[in-house]
């Protein structure tokens, strides 16, 4: 036992000695930086991304601070060109809301309106209506109930500006998109239901992508219109709020022409960005959905889409994310159509049909209550106030007509130049949105100047003013036909050897007229609610006016009488409403049935 004991107990010679704890090695920086995967080209999109969406998310946190905090009645704006940037990102914020309001609202009432058509009947002129009916006339109202909604809340003021630029947005873009609903050719409704498309397929697969370039330019549009009335939208009456249009105004108000031109350069730098950015890479990315059957030689390009398209992680976004959860609604949806829809019982029918009635009598109690008010507030207006009413209602509805006739005369071939030519696009695009932009009253010194030395009134610059901010309606749309109109069909022209101005009576006008009955529309409202800046103007402490109801609008709400305010308003939807009836409502039926585009 010992001697076996004491043997265990020494070691052989070929026995492993116990392993040692290992050492924890501290590697250097340049070491750890070797390691880690180099950069490439291919993963510079990625890191331009993920830094952009840093900066947004940033950007949000920091404005979402001020709107929920305490409301600042008055605002002290700065005319430091260094907080220039930051009211551009305030404006920009405000646009970018009251598009995507703009949009959403465009998509249900355009759609309503064009496959209902008892609603038509009096969706259509009421849309008129509204796109006429100039920003300031909304004030009142809105700002009201935002503030009754969120007292003592920032946010109750910053919503209001919102809505009363969606007021400024909206309307062209609903228009574009219900004209282009009713043009959509015959034979894909007809493929639609041999496919038995159901009504969410119909509207993501066929309509929405038929109205995309149209929705395109006139977005394009809308964007711009904004800008032009921004001025108007951040500072008004008692409320001040911190952007481009309240630092342009403010500078207007000083005669401060050096920060007026700061102000401008300023727009024109982050119009420029959006064109980049944006508004070129969701041009070219719009034109797969070009209705045509050969493809065209030369497409717009945008060295940011192709950019994006290199990014392995948009990629990957892409095909885990975006493209199963737009299978699962394809398939939800085209289960849910096809379900039987349940019969109604004879009560359930008779109950739905009481309830509309009864919401139809409370609706038509409302507007006979609003009537009999309205009533009650325009006869206690003087006799000498429905004189002067006449007399600016005929002046602007003068005005408004000239500028539709001299807009036309150069926005049509210059339209159709830029949309036939994508180098030409490429250059002029940008400088339609600028010169869409830039607002009539930042110019005003420059014109009234000019006027003054030419001996001019008034008058005739308020038509210039009006130009300024209309004729772009027209250009826009008439750059969308020209887009839309399908590559087989110019080749055909070339063919048969059209030139000159049979190539425009039986190929350009034909192919562009829908695009052009929106734009004229879209424009006539645009004048209308444009003539509260051209007709009645602030500059240095003077005011400048003429005789029109734009003036006289303008100079109510300053002097708050909102009975003549309210009367000026109704003169002047009746005025659009007749306009409408007699005018656009026939060009839409001759460019629904003549020139819609079918094979």
């Amino acid at each position: 036992m010992s001697a076996t004991s004491s043997g265990a107990s020494l070691k052989s010679p070929n026995s492993k000695r116990p392993e040692r704890a290992p050492r924890l090695r501290l590697r250097t920086p340049l070491r750890i930086w070797s390691m880690l995967p180099r950069p490439s080209a291919a993963s510079l999109p990625d890191v331009v991304m993920f830094a952009a969406g840093l900066a947004l998310f940033y950007g949000i946190v920091e404005i979402a601070r001020h709107w929920l905090g305490p409301y600042h009645p008055q605002v002290e704006i700065s005319r430091s060109p260094a907080a220039l940037p930051v009211y551009a990102g305030y404006s920009l914020l405000r646009i970018a809301l009251a598009y995507v309001l703009s949009l959403i609202f465009a998509l249900v009432y355009g759609y309503i309106a064009a496959y209902r058509p008892r609603a038509e009947r009096f969706m259509i002129p009421l849309l008129d209506v509204l796109q006429s009916i100039p920003v300031l006339s909304f004030l009142p109202g809105v700002m009201l109930a935002m503030a009754a909604l969120f007292p003592g809340r920032q946010l109750g003021v910053e919503l209001g500006a919102v809505l009363l630029i969606f007021t400024g947005q909206v309307w062209n873009i609903a228009f574009s998109f219900y004209a282009s609903l009713k043009s959509i050719p015959r034979e894909m409704r007809e493929a639609a239901t041999i496919y038995r498309f159901n009504a969410w397929q119909r509207f993501f697969q066929i309509e929405l992508p038929f109205a995309t370039i149209g929705l395109v330019w006139n977005s394009m549009m809308s964007v711009a219109g904004a800008w032009f009335f921004l001025m108007a939208c951040e500072q008004f009456g008692d409320f001040r709020l911190p952007g481009l249009g309240s630092y342009l105004q403010a500078a207007a108000d000083s005669g401060d022409s050096r920060s007026i031109l700061l102000g401008i350069v300023t727009m024109i730098s982050v119009i420029v960005l959006m064109d980049q950015l944006i508004w070129r890479p969701v041009i070219a990315w719009a034109e797969k959905f070009k209705f045509e059957q050969v493809e065209s030689a030369s497409a717009p390009t945008s060295w940011v889409l192709e950019f994006l398209r290199h990014s392995r992680g948009i990629a990957y976004l892409r095909k885990r994310a975006v493209r199963p959860v737009r299978e699962q609604m394809i398939h939800y949806f085209a289960r849910a159509d096809g379900n039987e829809p349940r019969a109604q019982s004879p009560g359930e029918n008779e109950m739905s049909v009481w309830i509309w009635r009864g919401v139809g009598i409370v609706i038509l109690a409302a507007i006979g209550y609003a009537v009999v008010r309205v009533v009650m507030i325009i006869t206690g207006l003087h006799s000498s106030e429905f004189r002067n009413l006449g007399l600016g209602l005929g002046a602007t509805f003068l005005r408004v007509n000239a500028t539709l006739v001299l807009g036309a005369l150069w926005t049509i071939p210059v339209g159709v130049a830029i949309g036939f030519n994508p180098r030409l696009a490429r250059i002029a695009q940008p400088l339609a949105q600028i010169a869409a932009s830039v607002p009539a009253t930042a110019l005003f010194p420059v014109v009234l100047l000019i006027l003054i030395r030419l001996g001019g009134g008034l008058g005739f610059g308020s038509i210039v003013l009006l130009l300024l901010g209309t004729q772009w309606y027209i250009l826009f749309n008439v750059i969308a036909g020209a887009m839309a109109i399908p590559s087989d069909l110019k080749e055909a022209a070339a063919v048969f050897g059209l030139r000159g101005w049979e190539r425009w009576q039986k190929l350009i006008l034909p192919g562009i007229f829908p695009f052009l009955v929106t734009g004229m529309i879209t424009a006539s409202g645009g004048a209308w609610n444009a003539s509260i800046v051209a007709e009645y103007f602030n500059f240095k402490g003077q005011t400048y006016s003429t005789v029109g109801v734009g003036a006289m609008i303008s100079a109510a709400t300053a002097a708050k009488n909102f009975n003549l305010l309210l009367a000026s308003t109704i003169a002047l939807a009746a005025v659009v409403v007749t306009t409408n009836r007699l005018v656009w409502r026939r060009l839409y039926r001759l460019a629904e049935t003549r020139y819609k585009l079918e094979s």
